[in-house]
């Protein structure tokens, strides 16, 4: 089972942007090290903490900084987005860093309607992002005879595509096109295992895909021990809450107490989204991720790992790293 990480690019406390960017490349050229096949970025907006809005400049910036690790968009939400304009961006970055460039794809705004307005898109575009997925297929496979509209650069870079998903749409729609499939069960497990299970049943081969692929999220923060790794995840915890109560804070130092923090309905509301975590020492964390595999029997794992502090954020994918027998070679 392959493992990768997924980076939004947060900025604690105390820092700045620009450090948050630059953390997110040095973590990259780390896990580059450690043995981790991909790192990807998510697109999100009006978020104080999150600094991957620009995600395809993010990603250059952390392509550039390393030289052997697969990066990407983990993911685009296309329906933000003209596919022909994200076509020209990853056919650049794909000409600049051949070989190591993802695409993953999902429908959902990645922000709320106000901001949506903002970025002048319609709503309803989410309904066409079938169409939108093929359209933007199309414009990075080689030109056919006639072809009018070229991406360039894009045209014949065949940047592979990768639909991402929380719900059965996505699985359906990732099966339909024989592409891998990405579930963002770190943040919305519910219908993890349905989703697999329609994904693979309906999964018909194509020129990118001979068989089903599939990518699950997971929240894993580990340390030395199973008290200091629950300590640790307080500032993940508290992300959620400030999430639902509309509080536009950056990512906090950890906690000892987090429920003298959120209130009895956000716990219940974060411990649902959070479903999908594994919180402790190394020997918990073998046990989480076999008890994660024997349940979904996922390809890979896309580890979130927020954690305050950048020197233990490194650690705890050192440790994960470790206990699932990682090296560079693999």
């Amino acid at each position: 089972m392959q493992f990768s990480i997924l980076e939004l690019g947060r900025v604690r406390e105390g820092s700045t942007r620009r450090a948050a960017l630059d953390e997110a490349r040095d973590l990259a050229r780390h896990a580059e090290d450690l043995g981790y096949r991909r790192f990807w970025v998510a697109e999100h907006h009006n978020m104080p903490t999150v600094t991957t809005a620009a995600t395809s400049l993010v990603i250059a910036h952390i392509a550039a900084g390393t030289s052997t690790i697969r990066v990407g968009a983990g993911g685009i939400m296309l329906p933000n987005h003209a596919p022909y304009v994200i076509a020209e961006q990853f056919g650049t970055l794909e000409t600049l860093f051949p070989g190591r460039i993802d695409l993953g794809l999902g429908r959902a705004p990645g922000t709320d309607q106000t901001t949506l307005r903002a970025l002048r898109r319609d709503p309803q575009s989410a309904e066409y992002f079938p169409q939108d997925v093929q359209e933007l297929q199309a414009y990075l496979a080689p030109v056919q005879p006639g072809q009018r509209i070229e991406a360039v650069p894009g045209s014949g870079t065949e940047v592979p595509l990768w639909i991402l998903g929380s719900s059965l749409f996505g699985a359906q729609l990732a099966a339909e096109l024989g592409l891998p499939y990405g579930f963002a069960s770190h943040f919305a497990p519910q219908m993890l295992d349905r989703a697999l299970e329609v994904y693979r049943a309906r999964f018909r081969p194509s020129a990118q895909a001979q068989r089903p692929y599939a990518l699950v999220g997971v929240n894993i923060i580990a340390a030395p021990t199973d008290d200091e790794a629950r300590f640790l995840a307080s500032s993940q915890q508290m992300s959620f809450a400030d999430l639902f109560r509309g509080a536009r804070r950056l990512t906090q130092p950890p906690v000892a107490d987090i429920d003298a923090y959120w209130s009895p309905q956000e716990k219940l509301q974060a411990s649902s989204m959070l479903a999908c975590s594994i919180v402790g020492s190394p020997d918990t964390v073998r046990r989480g991720i076999a008890e994660l595999r024997e349940r979904t029997n996922a390809d890979e794992l896309m580890v979130v790992s927020d954690i305050y502090d950048p020197r233990l954020r490194r650690r705890s994918f050192e440790l994960i790293a470790e206990v699932a027998g990682l090296s560079p070679e693999a």
